[in-house]
């Protein structure tokens, strides 16, 4: 199969970039689209150029490393799919690929298709986490909990923090980022201590950060991975109003 590839090409966050065409001829459909950027990159080394610098790492859908916006899509055509699990064979013989990285201020361009992402960890460190000493791990069954909170948690627990959701937003909004990382917990009773305290954080580090406001418009679902609902993002602010009206939020 060939493949003609138009690739942003930047070497560094104050440089300009532009985009630069490749060609690849005998690609095999069962490639994954990393191996083909592989590929691409075996190629350029070859002839002596610079690689295309990209992020992966488990590549195999579970660590959220990659991150390429594909034809305009975060992670490419397939729903519910990462970059490095989405295969060639939704391709067909002298396509013609445009592939960018992540296009947002709070994720500034390290090099190529590479962004630094940490903002989303800033915003975790913030509050995404229970901190109460709460000592050895209790029986299975000894803290019930209802079903439809154990699911409806464990369904925005599968955030995998790629930042899919802010490249494809237009406001590169980190709402439903924010909003799956405080739902999970605040569903649970382990998350109850720090219920209040960390929406009001998380919240007000995402905005430190230079996301933009959510429109919701549902463009974060339709790109999402793991398929994390836009009902984090009202709970979130739920919880954040809640903390505002508790006198936390002073």
């Amino acid at each position: 199969m060939r493949l003609n590839l138009l690739v942003w090409r930047q070497p560094n966050a104050t440089s300009p970039g532009k985009m630069v065409p490749y060609t690849l001829e005998d690609i095999s459909a069962e490639m994954s689209f990393l191996e083909m950027l592989d590929v691409l990159n075996e190629s350029l080394i070859r002839r002596g150029e610079e690689p295309v610098a990209f992020d992966s790492d488990c590549r195999e859908g579970i660590c959220g490393s990659c991150g390429i916006v594909i034809d305009g899509r975060a992670h490419g055509p397939l729903p519910n799919t990462t970059a490095c699990q989405l295969h060639l064979r939704v391709y067909h013989d002298g396509d013609t690929i445009t592939i960018e990285p992540w296009r947002a201020r709070a994720f500034p361009i390290v090099k190529d298709l590479s962004v630094d992402r940490s903002a989303l960890d800033r915003v975790v460190a913030a509050g995404g986490f229970i901190s109460v000493n709460v000592g050895g791990a209790p029986q299975a069954n000894g803290l019930p909990i209802p079903k439809h909170l154990a699911e409806a948690a464990m369904d925005a627990a599968a955030c995998i923090q790629c930042g899919a959701c802010v490249a494809q937003c237009k406001n590169a909004s980190a709402a439903l980022f924010t909003g799956a990382k405080i739902s999970h917990l605040a569903l649970l009773p382990q998350g109850e201590a720090e219920r209040v305290s960390r929406a009001r954080a998380m919240v007000r580090q995402m905005d430190l950060e230079g996301f933009g406001s959510c429109s919701n418009e549902g463009e974060c679902e339709a790109v999402c991975p793991k398929g994390i609902r836009i009902s984090s993002i009202a709970r979130m602010n739920r919880e954040f109003i809640g903390a505002s009206l508790s006198g936390w939020a002073s």
